[in-house]
Protein backbone atom coordinates (compact mmCIF):
# COMPACT_ATOMS: atom_id res chain seq x y z
CA UNK A 1 0.00 0.00 0.00
CA UNK A 2 3.23 2.25 -0.63
CA UNK A 3 2.19 3.07 -3.77
CA UNK A 4 -0.58 5.09 -3.80
CA UNK A 5 -1.14 5.28 -7.83
CA UNK A 6 -1.67 1.52 -7.57
CA UNK A 7 -5.65 0.62 -6.95
CA UNK A 8 -5.97 -0.95 -2.67
CA UNK A 9 -8.07 -4.42 -2.39
CA UNK A 10 -8.94 -5.62 0.69
CA UNK A 11 -7.70 -8.76 2.13
CA UNK A 12 -10.40 -10.95 0.46
CA UNK A 13 -12.83 -11.23 -2.44
CA UNK A 14 -16.00 -10.42 -1.74
CA UNK A 15 -17.51 -13.58 -2.76
CA UNK A 16 -15.42 -15.02 0.08
CA UNK A 17 -16.96 -12.70 2.52
CA UNK A 18 -20.30 -13.50 1.44
CA UNK A 19 -19.55 -17.55 1.29
CA UNK A 20 -18.04 -17.16 5.23
CA UNK A 21 -21.52 -15.62 6.07
CA UNK A 22 -23.87 -18.10 4.43
CA UNK A 23 -21.52 -20.49 6.01
CA UNK A 24 -22.27 -19.21 9.43
CA UNK A 25 -25.77 -18.93 9.18
CA UNK A 26 -25.81 -23.09 8.54
CA UNK A 27 -27.53 -24.98 10.88
CA UNK A 28 -24.93 -27.48 10.56
CA UNK A 29 -22.32 -24.92 11.02
CA UNK A 30 -24.41 -23.15 13.93
CA UNK A 31 -24.78 -26.39 16.38
CA UNK A 32 -21.11 -27.57 16.09
CA UNK A 33 -20.14 -24.29 16.97
CA UNK A 34 -22.39 -24.58 19.73
CA UNK A 35 -21.29 -28.27 20.71
CA UNK A 36 -17.53 -26.83 20.53
CA UNK A 37 -18.03 -23.79 22.18
CA UNK A 38 -20.84 -23.24 24.22
CA UNK A 39 -22.18 -20.25 22.47
CA UNK A 40 -23.80 -19.51 19.07
CA UNK A 41 -21.56 -17.70 16.36
CA UNK A 42 -21.58 -14.28 15.95
CA UNK A 43 -22.34 -13.87 11.74
CA UNK A 44 -22.67 -10.10 11.56
CA UNK A 45 -18.98 -9.28 11.16
CA UNK A 46 -18.90 -11.05 8.15
CA UNK A 47 -21.70 -9.57 6.69
CA UNK A 48 -20.63 -6.06 7.75
CA UNK A 49 -17.01 -6.99 5.93
CA UNK A 50 -18.91 -7.89 2.86
CA UNK A 51 -21.16 -5.41 2.49
CA UNK A 52 -17.88 -2.42 3.24
CA UNK A 53 -16.24 -4.70 0.23
CA UNK A 54 -18.83 -4.37 -2.03
CA UNK A 55 -18.88 -0.44 -1.31
CA UNK A 56 -15.37 -0.34 -1.99
CA UNK A 57 -16.16 -2.21 -5.38
CA UNK A 58 -19.06 0.16 -6.14
CA UNK A 59 -16.88 2.70 -5.69
CA UNK A 60 -13.42 1.55 -7.27
CA UNK A 61 -11.14 4.54 -5.63
CA UNK A 62 -7.61 4.24 -5.80
CA UNK A 63 -5.64 3.63 -2.66
CA UNK A 64 -5.59 7.85 -1.34
CA UNK A 65 -9.36 7.86 -2.01
CA UNK A 66 -10.50 4.43 -0.01
CA UNK A 67 -12.47 6.37 3.17
CA UNK A 68 -10.16 5.59 5.87
CA UNK A 69 -12.82 3.80 8.00
CA UNK A 70 -14.00 1.38 5.30
CA UNK A 71 -10.19 0.91 4.61
CA UNK A 72 -9.23 0.25 8.28
CA UNK A 73 -12.31 -1.38 9.21
CA UNK A 74 -11.84 -4.65 6.89
CA UNK A 75 -8.14 -4.77 8.12
CA UNK A 76 -8.83 -4.58 11.63
CA UNK A 77 -11.44 -7.32 11.65
CA UNK A 78 -9.19 -9.67 9.27
CA UNK A 79 -6.40 -8.96 12.11
CA UNK A 80 -9.50 -9.82 14.77
CA UNK A 81 -10.05 -13.48 12.88
CA UNK A 82 -6.06 -13.97 12.89
CA UNK A 83 -6.01 -13.45 16.59
CA UNK A 84 -8.94 -15.46 17.09
CA UNK A 85 -7.25 -18.13 15.74
CA UNK A 86 -4.43 -18.03 17.83
CA UNK A 87 -6.48 -17.55 20.87
CA UNK A 88 -7.01 -21.39 21.51
CA UNK A 89 -4.20 -23.15 22.89
CA UNK A 90 -3.62 -26.99 21.53
CA UNK A 91 -4.97 -29.81 23.39
CA UNK A 92 -2.23 -31.95 23.49
CA UNK A 93 1.26 -30.94 24.54
CA UNK A 94 3.88 -31.31 22.64
CA UNK A 95 6.79 -33.10 22.82
CA UNK A 96 10.13 -31.87 21.87
CA UNK A 97 11.45 -35.95 22.16
CA UNK A 98 9.94 -39.09 22.01
CA UNK A 99 9.79 -40.99 25.47
CA UNK A 100 12.87 -43.04 26.52
CA UNK A 101 11.09 -46.35 26.71
CA UNK A 102 9.82 -45.76 22.95
CA UNK A 103 11.00 -48.83 21.47
CA UNK A 104 9.50 -51.26 24.00
CA UNK A 105 6.83 -53.80 23.38
CA UNK A 106 3.23 -52.47 24.56
CA UNK A 107 1.97 -54.39 27.47
CA UNK A 108 -1.75 -55.26 26.21
CA UNK A 109 -2.40 -57.86 28.71
CA UNK A 110 -1.45 -55.65 31.60
CA UNK A 111 -4.81 -54.80 34.03
CA UNK A 112 -4.85 -51.19 34.89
Amino acid sequence: MADTGRSWRPPRSCEDYWGEWKHCRGLRHAFHHYYAHGELPECGRWREDYEACRAWERDRAPAAQVPAPLLEALCKSERARVMEKQKYAPVWKLRKSPPSDWYLPLDHDKSN
